[in-house]
């Protein structure tokens, strides 16, 4: 082969590498408008996937937990964060609690379950769990057929009673199921029934705490069916795949009934400290385990 035809195919060479190297990067310039359009719509989907878990995990499983907001952060086309505000409100003070940080990509969604679960400590006087970014104590529900508790099972209602110049907030677990007419009848009219511990997993607690979440809802101030009928539609939608005994066994017996004759197994109460002496003793009572205190002050009126 002479050396002019050598040439020629070279430049031949040259010009068809150009050619699929522009080629190429007009087909990405081309693309690149639909693929940033395609990866916003599916994180979009995944945002409001997350949302909604947010909404129905608060709604199912976070006693006297609000929501104060949900922002998201750290957007991208591949995903992103859903940071929750949240507080409590023990009879009328708002009081901070943890902040979640979920987060979301196009396909997986994860809520932020390290805050959520619990911190614990132990000592020699004593054991509790508490809120691992505001250190507040979480107040512990008791199931009735769970017989072994690792540290017993508490009740601190007499020492929150003798406490002046206090709101509260205090797990009251039953002895038995109740039916929430009856539960109505035995809470004095001034406090607060803020939620109710509908049903749990039995699982062993004797080594330490099983880390099970409690489910129930928030009555509101008017108890009525439709909010109880919330809370089953909620629950079905939550466990749809019937992975969970607990709370398919709950719905199986309960779903059809009116709020009035559905069973509790115990309740979150919020009030004057002072005012929970009315219940200290009560036979009806298994255990009660304080959760958040707030100093009342002049300028903020409780609710009851």
């Amino acid at each position: 082969m002479d050396h002019s035809l050598k040439k020629a195919l070279k430049k031949a060479k040259r010009k068809q590498i150009l050619k699929i190297t522009l080629i190429s990067i007009l087909v990405v310039i081309l693309l690149l408008p639909v693929f940033y359009k395609t990866g916003n719509y599916f994180a979009a989907k995944s945002t409001m996937r997350l949302h909604d878990a947010l909404v129905m995990h608060h709604a199912i499983s976070q006693p006297n937990v609000y929501m104060d907001s949900r922002v998201t952060s750290n957007r991208s086309m591949f995903g992103g964060n859903i940071v929750t505000n949240r507080s409590k409100n023990i009879n009328g003070y708002v009081v901070p609690w943890s902040t979640l940080t979920s987060s979301y990509g196009w396909i997986r969604t994860e809520i932020d379950f390290n805050e959520l679960v619990p911190g614990s400590y132990s000592s020699d006087t004593g054991f509790y769990e508490y809120d691992k970014q505001t250190k507040q104590k979480v107040a512990t529900f008791y199931h009735p057929l769970i017989e072994d508790y690792h540290d017993g099972v508490q009740n601190q209602l007499a020492a929150v009673s003798e406490m002046e110049n206090y709101v509260a907030e205090v797990a009251i677990s039953f002895d038995r199921p109740y039916t929430f007419a009856e539960v109505e009848e035995r809470i004095p009219d001034n406090l607060n029934i803020v939620w109710l511990y509908m049903t749990s997993e039995i699982r062993d607690e004797s080594m330490g705490p099983a880390g099970m979440p409690v489910y129930g809802f928030a009555p509101g101030s008017s108890p009525d069916d439709a909010s109880f009928a919330y809370f089953v539609d909620t629950l079905k939608e939550y466990d749809d795949r019937g992975y969970n005994d607990a709370i398919q066994e709950f719905l199986s017996e309960n779903a059809e009934k009116p709020l009035d004759d559905v069973e509790v197994l115990g309740v979150m109460l919020t009030g004057q400290a002072e005012n929970f002496a009315p219940l200290v003793g009560e036979d009806f009572i298994r255990g009660s385990s304080v959760g958040v205190i707030a100093e009342m002050v002049p300028y903020i009126t409780p609710e009851k």
